[in-house]
């Protein structure tokens, strides 16, 4: 089969590799029909190549259509349409049933002390194969899906995925209160749809970016828009009477605008060879934190910091002082994405679309053309927003 795989920094190719085989009872294999890159992909991309091998399938937001299952697989039968969750998790372990199954005792990764594996994210989180590809394996498939209609659209189901939900659980966290101020920092798509989720739940939604056309986006969703500037803090502020947003959802993460030293960090590590870079990443502070500074100075005292965008550094330094002053509270985590799907569900479906989900995808494409296109997202060109592959395309 043909798949996406990474051959270093910024260099991904599509190879013909071996397809996948039920591997355990437990698996499944699925047609892949539509596989998104996500902006943790670029994570990948541009800095945690220390943690990869040449060759690593990517990809962790796929769709598509059961073709195989194994002996012990009771909920799935061939002919299925089934959305695929990032997180591999099992469904009946202590962290599961409690709503937090990016935690599953079963998947986590004890050699590198992490959560719950994941689909083609590093060796960090189990270097599963990943979606982006003719077609995957998933293990434990009686959990790890989400069966969709398949009368419409897959662009209607994709991000449920990972994004979708992603962005829900970061709104969840952030604890806003009825008729309370949300300020958003990024407008990728995690952020549009948290600045989304939060106008449809009747909040002010204040949303900063750089990029114009992501700006133009979220306005046509009811967010109040804002370019990234010195002073965008002070502005935030005045907007709500000086004190601040309720609660802001950080939908950046570690390579953030403003930290151009830090930048420079990393890209000497992902220089080096890969078990000294991996070292440095497991004890030193390599993110770029500018966006979760400006969060902290946005909130009001009390208010809440949600963090939606991913970070890898052990040793990033905080400004406790400010946010201990401030009683700030801070949540953060892998999206549980089970755990919101029966939430999230009669929006998707919705005719009327409340979340946007038919308004994100910018760029449709082949697989064949996943390099190119990793490429632009990765450089915000061309008004890339959201991609979608589609390996059956021509």
């Amino acid at each position: 089969m043909k798949a996406l795989t990474w051959q270093g920094t910024r260099s991904v190719a599509v190879e013909e590799v071996p397809d996948p085989v039920i591997e355990h009872p437990t698996d499944a294999i699925v047609r892949i029909t539509s596989s998104a890159i996500c902006g943790s992909d670029l994570h990948l991309y541009e800095l945690l190549g220390p943690f990869l091998d040449r060759g690593d399938i990517l990809g962790h937001e796929p769709m598509g259509v059961v073709v195989e299952v194994g002996g012990a697989v009771k909920d799935l039968a061939v002919g299925d349409s089934v959305v695929v969750p990032f997180t591999i998790s099992c469904g009946h372990c202590f962290f599961c049933l409690r709503g937090l199954q990016s935690q599953c005792e079963t998947t986590q990764v004890t050699e590198y002390g992490s959560g719950a594996s994941l689909f083609g994210y590093t060796k960090l989180y189990g270097q599963v194969p990943g979606g982006q590809a003719e077609y995957l394996r998933v293990p434990l498939a009686d959990y790890n899906h989400i069966k969709v209609a398949s009368d419409l659209p897959d662009e209607r189901y994709l991000f449920l995925s990972d994004i979708l939900p992603t962005a829900w659980q970061g709104v969840e966290y952030a604890d806003v209160p009825d008729g309370g101020t949300l300020a958003v920092m990024g407008l990728g798509p995690v952020g549009q749809f948290v600045a989304r989720i939060g106008a449809h739940r009747g909040y002010r939604v204040l949303a900063v970016d750089p990029v114009a056309e992501r700006r133009e986006m979220a306005a046509r969703h009811g967010a109040e828009v804002f370019d990234l500037s010195d002073d965008i803090v002070d502005e935030l502020r005045d907007l709500t009477g000086g004190r601040g947003a309720d609660a802001v959802v950080d939908a950046v993460g570690m390579e953030a605008h403003g930290n151009p030293g830090v930048s420079l960090v990393q890209k000497a590590v992902g220089l080096l060879p890969d078990a000294a870079a991996r070292q440095i990443f497991d004890r030193a502070g390599i993110d770029r934190l500018a966006a979760l500074y400006s969060s902290i100075d946005v909130v009001r005292r009390g208010g809440t910091v949600s963090l939606s965008g991913v970070y890898a550094g052990d040793a990033d330094i905080l400004p406790m002082k400010t946010m201990f002053d401030k009683q700030i509270s801070l949540r953060m985590g892998q999206c549980n994405v089970k755990r919101w799907v029966d939430d999230l569900m009669p929006l998707v479906e919705d005719l009327a679309d409340p979340l946007g989900v038919m308004d994100l995808t910018t760029h449709t494409a082949p697989l064949d053309d996943a390099p190119k296109l990793y490429e632009t997202f990765q450089r915000k060109e061309d008004g890339c927003i959201k991609v979608v592959l589609q390996p059956d395309a021509v």
